[in-house]
């Protein structure tokens, strides 16, 4: 059956966005997990961050994981059958999560199904990554198509990810205190289950992807990757990126702490302060997508990186209660507003960084070079988080004590702005891989 190039579009746009809307519903499962292991299992603030980014270390594996669906096909297909193993291994981690939970749970076992929940999202997250870059080059290719581009379709994709976060941080907020986090984890388990049904009943075909002209091994997968990988602008760009990330201490498990034993926010204010941020992220790929593609990824990314530091130096007021006991501005208000966009502002800059590299992906490559950055990405934000453990433990900073919080809060958002003096790694005049061939 011959598919239009449109057609290949709009089902890409369906089979993909759900897989990205579910990836985006995962900060559902995931804020239930953080009340669990808090009041559940009693663990203090450091203990939450570091399982929290440990369960983050089968991102790390994405490159092989991309190689792999890159060079290795299961009956003809090269994409979707891992969408749906990985879906299984998380309907599997969070139904298991959601059983033995009810009779008590180690945090051993705890952290052993997250990791495995984490190895299934990290497969789907390659392969689903790997259709937009292929189908966005594929679009710009075809002469018959609709006017669609990788970056169109990025930031479609992005919509359906952050439209997932919304309603996730949302139900989540309503659900912590009316059911129980087991009844959550089964929830989003048989949502997972509904996602590997489906990803099952679609054949690869019918998404009008390119089609590889000869069969090409692991190896010389691995060769395609170092190779693209030595080019200047693609080497350089990811350093940069990864590193900064991974140079800021991420305090986010301080911050909860903070806010939920020592503030006492109720959760359903945290829900709305994610929903918030959610849908800031959300606008954002629309801004993006009609105001800013026009604009250098350099000083796109390097704007944001200054922004995130203005949000780190208004922690330092709001931990210091200047906000509250000076300008009369209550807590809640200053969680819902600001808190979900402050966490946001560390993901929003992927957006443009992943157009950017998508336009200096050699063709064949896409699932392999993609992978790469996403790894090099959880790499950076696992170091990230470490670092936030070594910085709260040096400021001074516990479940109950958080007089030394502002000082770590201000030496975060120095760290923050260090990269800005090599931002020159980033490229400023971009041109797909493509372009510069026919050049």
């Amino acid at each position: 059956m011959v598919v239009s190039s449109e057609e290949g579009t709009d089902k890409i746009r369906k089979v993909v966005g759900f897989g990205y809307w579910v990836q985006g519903f995962r900060c559902f499962p995931w804020m239930a997990v953080n009340f669990f292991l808090k009041d559940g299992l009693r663990v203090d603030s450091s203990t939450l961050q570091l399982l929290q980014n440990s369960a983050n270390l089968p991102m790390v594996a994405k490159p092989l994981f991309g190689v792999v669906s890159d060079a290795v096909y299961i009956r003809g297909q090269h994409r979707i059958p891992y969408i749906a193993f990985g879906a299984f291994l998380q309907a599997v981690s969070w139904l298991a999560i959601a059983i033995l939970s009810e009779s008590g749970i180690s945090i051993g076992t705890m952290t052993l199904y997250l990791l495995l929940s984490n190895l299934g999202a990290s497969i789907a997250e390659v392969a689903n990554d790997a259709i937009v870059a292929e189908a966005g080059k594929q679009s710009k290719s075809s002469t018959n198509s609709q006017p669609s581009s990788s970056g169109e379709l990025q930031s479609f994709f992005w919509m359906a990810s952050a439209m997932g976060g919304v309603l996730g941080f949302l139900l989540a907020g309503l659900s912590i205190d009316r059911f129980s986090p087991q009844k959550m984890f089964l929830f989003y388990g048989l949502l997972l289950t509904v996602q590997f049904f489906l990803s099952i009943f679609v054949q690869e075909s019918s998404l009008d992807l390119p089609k590889r002209t000869a069969d090409v091994g692991i190896q010389e997968k691995f060769t395609e990757l170092l190779v693209a990988l030595r080019e200047p602008e693609i080497a350089y760009s990811i350093t940069w990126f990864a590193a900064s990330y991974a140079i800021i201490p991420a305090l986010t498990g301080t911050m909860f702490f903070y806010q939920t034993q020592y503030l006492n926010i109720n959760s359903s204010v945290l829900g709305i302060s994610k929903v918030f941020g959610q849908v800031a992220m959300l606008l954002w790929s629309v801004i993006y997508n009609r105001h800013l593609k026009s604009v250098t990824p350099r000083k796109l990314i390097s704007a944001i990186q200054v922004t995130m530091a203005v949000f780190m130096v208004s922690d330092v007021l709001f931990v210091n209660r200047i906000y509250r006991n000076y300008m009369g501005v209550p807590d809640n208000f200053y969680v819902v507003m600001f808190s979900g966009l402050s966490e946001i502002l560390f993901f929003i800059k992927i957006l443009p960084f992943s157009i950017l590299i998508a336009k200096l992906c050699p063709p064949g490559c896409e699932g392999s070079l993609m992978a790469f950055v996403m790894s090099a990405i959880a790499v950076a934000f696992i170091v990230s988080g470490y670092l936030g453990v070594v910085l709260a433990s040096y400021a001074g900073v516990t479940g109950n004590d958080f007089s030394g919080f502002p000082l770590a809060l201000l030496i975060q958002a120095l760290l923050t702005l260090l990269p800005l003096y090599w931002s020159s790694c980033i490229p400023d005049d971009v041109k797909s891989k493509t372009s510069r061939q026919k050049e």
